[in-house]
């Protein structure tokens, strides 16, 4: 999975990793310049110098500004492709959530999945243009510096390379820890975020029935488990590179504690001394960096792992997948339609109904019977467990989800709208229509008076999901959006729950127009809404029979 996000930038990427290997190269030069520095020193002193001094000052400076051109270059670059990574993957996983069934969202907590939005895809992103990238360069600078160190006295550096195991041990230790409390962390993350999220949602009844205090209590005690296991991930990660750093200092005191015999000896000279510290102290800080790459691959470990459990979910048919449906009349036949939601028992047993294009059909029944579940099969927002819908004669499973759902029109019992203009809203049941047309659609749902009565007309803006508006206003709103579509198949999903009995009546006679030349499916509890349906069957405990 990596892999594949990063191809897209492997140009960007590869030439971010030449500039910190050529980073790297420049800091190995350091400790021998450094050693040149201190033999020229000691041969001024001496009056033999060889090395002009103004030459190695002069090259240390180029040398600095060689690592600074290179590392601005290395951040800019890279802050960029990180960036699009993110764009990236936020888009990926935001298509990907969109195209899956109704049934994903209904078994998984909201939290979970803006959580994959918020935190994971900025952990991944993060590691595959830093930390991932960086490792190589890391162990370039180790590798390089023990190298150089083996050319000024293999003994010695023998010694430096005795700590390497100590550290894959101390690595291993504090790993242990981290990926399981990256994952509880991630958990209580997302439940915070679900907290956030519904509790915002349900203003309304939390004022209602003044629980202010123990929601924000119950807020707040998530938000301080969120707190406790990142004070303990932060002290983990906080301690790994401090310790490989502590470990690494350690072995390079005692390195100079042995190097006082070998300057005794003869065996190594004070430049050579200088320059082999100086390797040590470069290899130092790439350890440290190391020790930090191990403890953010866990990390990401996890943030990958749920990611990827959730972009192998099963999403719907592709919208073009089968083929195309033209212009439909609207004969709707259910052939033996068995349905069941997972764990439960069937909603739909073996239905069989037969509509006649331009007929008004009233389902009727108690909650829970399976009344919305037969538009929702209609609609392909599930597949029968049993059984074929048929629409003018051919199979719905074949045909392609936006040439069907195209011509389907739904006024649901909870209105879904946007936070946006009264226009915005209603003109999303097409695409670019033109005011002419929003607003013919506004007064067949009878909407066109009230909408001119508000601060902004057209333009007024009506809050999170219409929340500035009244119920039957919402409905008329969304009644208006369907038929904006002009759908020859048209969906009211107890779209009259919201009326008072006067406003049931305007929506009734709104309707008989809009419903003349469609084939309805009317869902519904209101005795009223009856005189509109040519036929009317009562659905409970899955089984459908006429209720004439």
């Amino acid at each position: 999975m990596l892999l594949t996000l990063a191809a897209p930038y492997r140009l960007a990427l590869a030439v971010g990793l030449i500039l910190m290997l050529c980073e790297s190269a420049a800091l190995l030069v350091m400790p021998w310049l450094g050693g040149r520095l201190a033999e020229t020193f000691l041969q001024e002193s001496a009056g033999s110098s060889t090395i002009n001094i103004q030459v190695l000052f002069l090259g240390a400076l180029a040398l600095f500004a060689v690592q600074a051109v290179l590392k601005f270059s290395n951040i800019y670059l890279l802050g960029g492709t990180t960036t699009r990574i993110l764009a990236d993957l936020k888009i990926r996983v935001y298509d990907h959530l969109q195209a899956l069934p109704l049934a994903f969202s209904h078994r998984r907590r909201h939290g979970d999945t803006l959580a994959l939005l918020t935190h994971d895809v900025y952990v991944v992103s993060d590691y595959i243009s830093g930390t991932a990238l960086a490792a190589l360069p890391l162990f370039f600078t180790v590798s390089g510096a023990l190298a150089l160190m083996f050319r000024i006295d293999s003994l010695l550096a023998m010694f430096a390379a005795i700590i390497i195991p100590l550290l894959y041990l101390l690595l291993k230790i504090f790993g242990r820890r981290m990926r399981p409390l990256a994952l509880q962390l991630q958990e209580e993350h997302a439940i915070a975020i679900a907290i956030a999220e519904e509790n915002l949602s349900m203003l309304p009844a939390i004022k209602t029935f003044t629980r202010e205090q123990q929601e924000s209590q119950r807020y707040r005690s998530q938000i301080e488990r969120v707190v406790s296991l990142s004070a303990k991930e932060r002290a983990i990660h906080a301690a790994l590179g401090p310790g490989v750093q502590f470990v690494t200092a350690t072995a390079v005191v005692l390195m100079l504690w042995l190097a006082q015999g070998q300057i005794g000896d003869g065996a190594l000279t004070v430049p050579q001394l200088v320059s082999f510290l100086l390797y040590a102290q470069v290899m130092a800080r790439p350890m440290a960096g190391l020790a930090d790459v191990y403890g953010q691959t866990q990390r990401a470990r996890g943030a990958l792992s749920r990611l990827a459990t959730v972009l192998a979910e099963e999403p719907e048919p592709s919208w073009h997948a089968g083929k195309q449906m033209g212009k439909i009349n609207g004969n709707i036949e259910f052939r033996s339609v068995t349905f069941s939601y997972p764990g439960r028992e069937p909603a739909l047993r073996c239905l069989d109904l037969s509509v006649a294009a331009g007929e008004t059909i009233a389902i009727i029944g108690p909650n829970g019977a399976g009344k919305s579940t037969v538009a929702h099969l209609l609609m392909r927002l599930h597949e029968p467990s049993k059984g074929s819908i048929f629409i003018d004669g051919v199979d719905i499973s074949t045909v392609s989800l936006h040439s069907l759902r195209s011509q389907i029109g739904v006024v649901p019992q909870h209105v879904l709208l946007f936070n946006a203009s009264v226009r915005d809203n209603i003109a999303y049941g097409r695409p670019e229509p033109t005011q002419h047309d929003v607003e013919a659609a506004a007064r067949s749902a009878r909407a066109h008076d009230f909408i001119m009565q508000l601060p902004q007309g057209y333009q007024t803006p009506i809050g999170d999901r219409g929340v500035r508006l009244s119920g039957g206003q919402q409905q008329r709103l969304a009644l208006a959006r369907a038929l904006l579509k002009d759908p020859p198949i048209l969906i009211l999903d107890e779209a009259t729950a919201m009326f008072d009995p006067e406003g049931e009546r305007e929506f009734l006679q709104a309707c008989v127009d809009v419903l003349r030349q469609r084939t309805v499916l009317l869902i519904t509890h209101r005795p009223a809404s009856l005189a509109l349906a040519d036929r009317v069957f009562k659905l409970d405990e899955g089984i459908m029979t006429s209720a004439e």
